[in-house]
């Protein structure tokens, strides 16, 4: 796995070997930068962005968008496993002071509204395809207003993924990458 473009272009990342944790695969993610920088859909420029990932995994996400030039991006992850893998992707390529770690359940924490006083401009959720309750996710961050004013979400299911997402979400685009579906939104 590597970062595609940026000042870490080319860089690899570390991630988990274990069958737990689904990495984004470069194509996919590829495509997401693509359309994010250049459709005429998105007013939403990376450079400077606040991201939030949500069920970070390894970070290539989030590592992605530091390497464009995002400003900070607060990683959710709890599984020990691939914890370790993200701390060490984020000492190697030394974005200590452009991450924040927060390592619980994102559900919890967001019911909790531990995160309502942050805005982002992208904010990433691709849990494991069998979650199936990303809408408790989804009503919290409109509810609460947590996107900037050009901010996006973006769901990563599977393509075979029937679940109705909430009508809280409006979707600007969905594509299909192999076994991916790609939504964006606000």
């Amino acid at each position: 796995m590597r970062i595609i473009a940026g000042k870490f272009k080319s860089k690899k990342i570390l991630f988990p070997i274990d069958k737990n944790t689904r990495p984004l695969r470069d194509l996919v993610k590829e495509s997401i930068f693509n359309l994010i920088e250049n459709s005429n859909k998105f007013d939403l420029k990376i450079n400077n962005s606040n991201i939030l990932d949500l069920f970070s995994g390894s970070g290539s996400f989030g590592f992605e968008c530091i390497s464009r030039g995002a400003k900070k991006v607060t990683f959710f992850e709890n599984y020990s496993q691939t914890l370790k893998i993200l701390k060490k992707n984020i000492k190697n390529l030394k974005v200590e002071k452009n991450c924040k770690i927060i390592e619980e359940n994102c559900f919890n924490y967001v019911q909790r509204g531990q995160i309502d006083n942050f805005k982002f401009d992208i904010i990433f959720i691709d849990p494991p395809f069998k979650e199936k309750n990303i809408n408790i996710l989804i009503n919290r961050i409109v509810e609460k207003r947590l996107l900037t004013n050009n901010g996006l979400i973006i769901i990563h299911r599977h393509k075979k993924d029937d679940l109705k997402i909430s009508d809280k979400f409006r979707v600007l685009d969905t594509r299909f990458y192999g076994i991916s579906k790609i939504m964006i939104g606000c």
